[in-house]
C-alpha cells in the first residue's frame, strides 16, 4: 500500500507562492512513490470559528469533509504563508474547526499523524518564523512534526513559469523533506 500524503497551503490566493510550493511538493511526493493529494482550502470554505455557532449548529460540513480526508492520510505537508511572524488566519481557522469535529463524529484525525512544514515568502527568511507557530498548533493537535522545515526566501523570484524551483539546492531540500515524510510515515504505518 502506498503512503498517502495530503498536501495543502494555508492560502486561498490564486497565485499564492505557498500553493506553488505545495503543488511542487505533491509532485515530488508522487515521484518518490507516495500517493500524494493536493487540495486547495478554497474548496473547503468555513466561517470563522465561533463557540456559539459550534454549540448551535456544530462544525460546518467542510470541517467534516476535511476530517474524513485527513483521517485517510498517513502524513500531511503544509505550506504556510507567514503573516506578521505567525500563521495565517485561514490555516488556524481550518485547524480549529477540524479539531472540533471529533466531538461529533469520531476520533481526532490529526492524532499520531506526521507533518512536514513548508513556507515560501518574498522576504529573506522565507516564512520560517511563522512555521514555529504552525508547529505549536500541530503539536497541540497530537501530530508528530518533522524537526526540519523548508523555507524558500525571495520566493517571488524562486519559481519558473511551470512552478519549479530555479535553485537546485532549494529543490533538493524540498525533495529531502518529502522523502523523510514518506519514509517515516511508512514506518509508522507498520
Amino acid at each position: 500500500m502506498a503512503t498517502r500524503i495530503l498536501v495543502f497551503a494555508g492560502s486561498v490566493r490564486r497565485d499564492s507562492l505557498n500553493k506553488t510550493l505545495a503543488r511542487l511538493a505533491a509532485k515530488h511526493c508522487t515521484e518518490l512513490g507516495a500517493e500524494a493529494t493536493f487540495i486547495d482550502l478554497a474548496d473547503y470554505p468555513m466561517p470563522l470559528y465561533d463557540g456559539d455557532r459550534e454549540a448551535g449548529d456544530g462544525p460546518p460540513e467542510n470541517a467534516f469533509r476535511l476530517q474524513t480526508l485527513i483521517a485517510e492520510q498517513h502524513g500531511l505537508l503544509i505550506a504556510s504563508p507567514e503573516y506578521n511572524n505567525s500563521l495565517p488566519a485561514l490555516l488556524k481557522n481550518t485547524l480549529d474547526w477540524v479539531s472540533r469535529t471529533p466531538r461529533v463524529r469520531g476520533a481526532n484525525p490529526f492524532a499520531g499523524k506526521l507533518a512536514g512544514l513548508l513556507a515560501a515568502s518574498p522576504g529573506g527568511l522565507g516564512g520560517m518564523r511563522g512555521l514555529d507557530h504552525v508547529r505549536r498548533v500541530l503539536d497541540t493537535l497530537g501530530m508528530l512534526v518533522l524537526p526540519g522545515v523548508v523555507a524558500i526566501p525571495h520566493a517571488d523570484t524562486a519559481f519558473d513559469a511551470e512552478g519549479r524551483l530555479l535553485e537546485s539546492r532549494a529543490d533538493q531540500r524540498l525533495r529531502t523533506q518529502c522523502r523523510q515524510l514518506i519514509d517515516i510515515s511508512t514506518r509508522l504505518m507498520t
